[in-house]
This record gives structure tokens, sequence and C-alpha cells, in this order.
């Protein structure tokens, strides 16, 4: 059964009204309800606040990195460890061809239900999660295949080990090495992007969300925790912070915004899908015509040019 959010109510209620007219073989009133319908879902989509974007990107049926990886690669195999000390499952890697592109796709993984949320740690990498995809990265950049990095993580895991075996060097790291990087680099955000755990694979050529993911420097709650006391305000911290794809790139943070259908990736996966491969595969002609210094050079630019100051 489709699970509704609290701002989807009235979506559900018509919904449960149009199944059971379509039991009764009533014509009419399945007429009638489909157009209902229709129209709610355009009303209440059309007037999102941030915070129901933000659920929209923690929907627990929205599309994951090894599903979009399902959807369009073909002819993929899984590489796995990072050479140095263990195989993060909450990093996954694979390398295929989309359409016919050969590529390489490194995402973050939440896992679906208890078992396997344990598994993938709940989609937070430890350091040697970071290290796996920029030893990865680094072997796509030998053989001069482009990457795809699929970001969606509330962040980097915070824990005793992670801090010991050096989480901030990793995550600082990537983001040194990723932006020298000498083949194509596309970077979306499918879900949630949270903190350095979403940077640390975000360094890119093109950076795109969703439209209904977020991208943030911390979780609204965290935010809301650490200004007020109370976590309860995390609606007002998702305001303030500006985490919605039309907010990112109103402020030039982001390169582009990939559509999903209107009710989200979770209600159409393969549409959503579809989209984001077309847009890998648009990005990446465009990047290859491009000399490996011209490349380098204009990603080099992009985040030097990031932010804004005025003096007084």
């Amino acid at each position: 059964m489709a699970f509704y959010l609290d701002f989807e109510k009235k979506i559900e209620d018509i919904q449960k009204e149009l199944e059971v007219a379509k039991i009764k073989n009533d014509a009419s009133a399945v007429a009638l309800y489909e157009k209902e319908l229709d129209q709610e879902i355009k009303r209440t989509y059309s007037n999102l606040t941030p915070y129901q974007k933000l659920q929209l990107a923690r929907h627990q049926d929205r599309p994951h990195a090894i599903d979009y990886i399902d959807m369009i690669m073909s002819d993929k195999y899984e590489i796995h460890g990072d050479r140095h000390f263990a195989d993060d499952k909450s990093m996954i890697a694979y390398i295929g061809y989309i359409d016919g592109q050969k590529a390489i796709v490194i995402g973050e993984e939440k896992g679906r239900g208890t078992k396997d949320k344990l598994y993938r740690n709940f989609g937070m990498p430890n350091p040697e999660g970071y290290r796996k995809a920029l030893r990865i990265a680094k072997l796509a950049e030998k053989f001069n295949i482009p990457v795809l990095f699929l970001i969606d993580t509330p962040g980097a895991f915070p824990g005793l080990g992670a801090e010991e075996r050096g989480q901030s060097e990793a995550i600082a790291r990537n983001l040194l090495e990723l932006a020298k990087l000498k083949v194509p680099t596309v970077s979306v955000v499918i879900g949630e992007g949270g903190s350095g755990g979403a940077l640390a694979i975000g360094v890119a050529d093109k950076v795109a969300m969703m439209r209904y993911s977020v991208f943030s420097v911390i979780s609204p709650e965290g935010c809301a925790a650490i200004l007020w006391g109370d976590n309860s305000k995390a609606e007002t911290a998702t305001k303030a912070l500006k985490i919605s794809a039309e907010e990112l790139k109103e402020l030039g943070l982001i390169d582009d915004i990939i559509d999903e259908p209107l009710e989200g990736a979770h209600r159409d996966p393969k549409k959503a899908a579809e989209n984001l491969k077309n847009y890998f595969l648009k990005s990446i002609d465009e990047l290859q015509n491009l000399s490996t210094n011209e490349l380098i050079q204009k990603r080099y630019e992009k985040y030097l040019n990031y932010g804004k100051f005025a003096e007084q």
C-alpha cells in the first residue's frame, strides 16, 4: 500500500473513494473522483513548503541509489573496498553501461527495512566509505570513464571509530582530489544531502538536485537543537536554511534541477530514473567536448565563484 504524508491526507481520502468506486464499477463516480484527485494533486504540489519538500526527500518509498542503478545501468558489476580498512556498505559503486555509455556510478545507500538499514549504516559512510569512493573515482580516471555520484545521506557517520580513522581527513581529501579529477563528473542529490557526508561526493563538473531533494550543511533538527535547544522547531529551521532545489538553484549553488513526477519520485520511480539518466547523458555529452585542461579549469572557476560579498 502507498504511504501518504500528513499533507497528502486529502489525496489519500480521495484515492480511497476512487478505489471503492472502481470496485462498485460506478463509472460516473470514478470519473468524478479521478477529476477531483487530479485537481487536489495539482493544488497540493504547486504549493509545497520547504518542510514538505524535506518530508518528500525522506519518504520511505523514495528510490535509493541502488534502485536508480538497477533501473539505468546494464551489464553492471559492483566494485568493493577502499584497500585500506574495509568495504563500507553505505557507499556503493558499480561499473557498467548507461544507454551504451560506459560509466561508473558511486552512491550512498540508506537501505530499506531494519536489517538492511543496519547493514547500510542508515546511509552514513565511515572514512572507508569516502576512501572507497575516491579509489573508484581514481580508477575511472585511469580508464577515462565518466562518473555519476548519487548523494543520499543524513551525514557522515559521527561514531568514535570513524573519528579515530580520520573522518574529517577522508572528506577533505575527497574535496581536494575530486576537484582535480581528469574525467567528466556529475553529482546528483537524489534524496537527502546532509553536511560533509554529501559534500564528499558532491564536487563535480555538474551538480544537480532532484526536484524534491534537499541539500544542507546540517539537518533542520540539528540546526533547531543548536539554535533554540528545541528540535521541534525543525520546520522553522528548514525555511531558514534554504535547502530546497529551487532555493539553491537561485543562490547559484547547484547547476540544475532534475524534474520528478508531480507527486514525487516514489510514485513513478521509472520516470524519475529516466529523467536522471537523460540528465547524466546530456551532461556527459557536453563535458566530453572539453579538453582535460578546460574541464579542470571550468570546475575550478565554478567553485571559486561560490558565495558573494559586499564592501561597506
